[in-house]
């Protein structure tokens, strides 16, 4: 199940926290070689993981395989702070709208012949589950051209910020992509679930 990690329960998830840092450096660093973000103690953690950020994981047997970040827009944020370049309007902000990054899984856990990674659709599934029972209406995000398409075949009404730009070898498109419960019932038929995706200690209120 997708469990989120807030200031009010962190205490609880110490051990869970250490290993989602371990897992976004060997992602982000080791992987995708953002070198700026490399760490000596191979912990990526950067200027967004605040009390105000959230946290959702993907936990199977006491292991994080899989991990995405929500972050408020009325606060900064990456798009607004780091990659403003990709915006070419006014920034989306608003209590209805928060930026998802830093999406993660485990290299155990990557699907083959899929388009979207089950662990990636079950962490997606949550945060559009706390987004409808939390008034959120629409993600901000950066990602790879390509991925544009999957946003859509989801079912969520994307809209591009701008043109995309060369960022670390990778074409990256900033875009908004609103959701509703269509979009829920999209994900369940992709999961084959019905039922909620989150820990029984769902709902959190945003921070």
């Amino acid at each position: 199940m997708i469990q989120i990690v807030t200031p009010a329960n962190e205490y609880c998830f110490r051990e869970e926290m250490e290993q989602v840092w371990r897992l976004r450096h060997e992602i982000f660093v080791e992987e995708k070689r953002w070198l700026d973000l490399a760490r000596p103690d191979g912990r990526e953690i950067d200027q967004f993981d605040t009390a105000h950020a959230m946290h959702f994981l993907a936990i199977e047997a006491g292991r994080v395989i899989g991990y995405s970040r929500l972050l408020p827009t009325t606060r900064p944020h990456l798009l607004s702070d780091v990659l403003p370049q990709l915006c070419e309007g006014a920034l989306p902000r608003g209590h209805d709208t928060w930026e998802w990054t830093r999406q993660a899984v485990a290299r155990s856990h990557r699907g083959r012949g899929k388009a979207v990674n089950p662990v990636s659709l079950a962490l997606l599934s949550g945060i559009v589950e706390w987004g409808l029972a939390n008034g959120v209406r629409q993600l901000v995000l950066q990602m790879p051209t390509l991925y544009l398409l999957h946003v859509v075949q989801l079912h969520f009404r994307a809209r591009p910020l701008g043109l995309p730009q060369s960022i670390s070898g990778e074409d990256i498109i900033a875009a908004t992509a609103e959701f509703d419960d269509r979009t829920l019932a999209r994900l369940r038929t992709l999961t084959g679930r019905t039922d909620s995706v989150l820990a029984p200690t769902y709902p959190y209120l945003a921070a």
